[in-house]
């Protein structure tokens, strides 16, 4: 009974801790709640935070939430009271893992979240540009259809997917999902994984077994892989000029994945059809992007991610992070 009561007394003391969420506003700018997170603590809540302002806003905080404000080691020595960092995202790297470890922190994060949401937009992207959708909706505005002689009006070729080869680098949840929605299309489906072979074949993805074999053989190829030292610029100049000159590449992923000068020249060189971007190497883009006014580049503001469904399921594991780390059960924890 006596360890009951210390047990409940001590969690009714940490569930009055102080929360601060640094950078909010992504991940809810006001259309979703933090109600359950304020039953669990102090919460203060800022919209976005400048890195000068990390330290004086958490001082204090044992528990910070970040979506991309900076933990660096830096930071994490000057909070004493830091023990918990919760990560608004599935990426992690923008916490320095291991001075959160030496000093017992637990840094949690949000895994598999947002994988049907970036798939979807995977295939927006795709189907606006085999369909030009964009393209035929501004015409229909400026008065083209109106004024054809026609009963339909079209001046470009439109791709249909069926029996076209989706090359994808990474099957992770997302991948997986890019892959599922490309088979119900009736494309082929390739792969440059680390999963084994004989896994993918019963799921009808066969394994490639390099990145130039990938490149050359794919009509689409879409990044879905981690950015590592190994995976900078894995688009490059020397693998764009592997593709076909009718191939798109997506990149959905993280913007380092692409050299985007490379990815330019190939453009504006007509060596590749389109890219489709969600993200980019710096962002916001600075306005000297050599990809912003290309044409057949079509680059949408890092949002495959924030569907309102997709948010809602963030901020529910975000704040069940959370609530399991009160109760001395952390899950979703990154540096065990």
């Amino acid at each position: 009974m006596t360890i009951c009561f210390v047990s409940r007394f001590l969690i009714s003391v940490l569930r009055f801790m102080k929360i601060v969420i640094l950078d909010a506003y992504t991940a809810n700018p006001g259309d979703l709640s933090w109600k359950s997170l304020e039953a669990l603590g102090d919460v203060e809540i800022y919209e976005r935070t400048a890195p000068e302002d990390v330290l004086c806003r958490a001082d204090g905080a044992e528990a910070v939430l970040v979506n991309k404000v900076k933990m660096t080691r830096e930071v994490i020595e000057c909070l004493p009271a830091l023990r918990y960092i919760g990560v608004l995202a599935t990426g992690y790297n923008v916490v320095d893992l291991q001075a959160a470890k030496e000093r017992d922190i637990v840094v949690t994060n949000v895994p598999a979240y947002s994988s049907m949401s970036v798939a979807q937009m995977v295939f927006a992207h795709l189907l606006n540009i085999t369909n030009e959708v964009a393209h035929y909706s501004y015409e229909v505005a400026r008065g083209k259809w109106a004024s054809s002689k026609d009963f339909c009006f079209y001046d470009s070729t439109l791709t249909e997917l069926e029996g076209r080869t989706m090359g994808i680098v990474g099957l992770g949840n997302i991948g997986m999902a890019v892959a599922r929605i490309a088979l119900t299309f009736g494309m082929k489906v390739v792969a440059f994984t680390s999963k084994p072979a004989d896994d993918l074949k019963a799921l009808e993805i066969e394994k490639i077994s390099s990145y130039e074999e990938l490149f050359s053989l794919s009509d689409v190829l879409s990044l879905h892989c981690p950015l590592t030292d190994d995976t900078l610029h894995l688009v490059n100049a020397e693998r764009l000029a592997l593709m076909k000159p009718s191939s798109i590449l997506i990149n959905t992923g993280r913007g380092p994945l692409v050299d985007e000068q490379a990815l330019a020249d190939a453009l504006n060189g007509g060596k590749i059809r389109a890219a489709a971007l969600d993200v980019l190497a710096e962002e916001p883009p600075m306005a000297g992007n050599p990809l912003l006014k290309i044409p057949n580049c079509f680059i949408t503001p890092h949002i495959a991610w924030a569907t309102k469904e997709a948010r809602t399921r963030l901020l529910e594991v975000a704040i069940k992070n959370v609530e399991a780390y009160i109760q001395g059960k952390a899950i979703n924890v990154v540096n065990v």
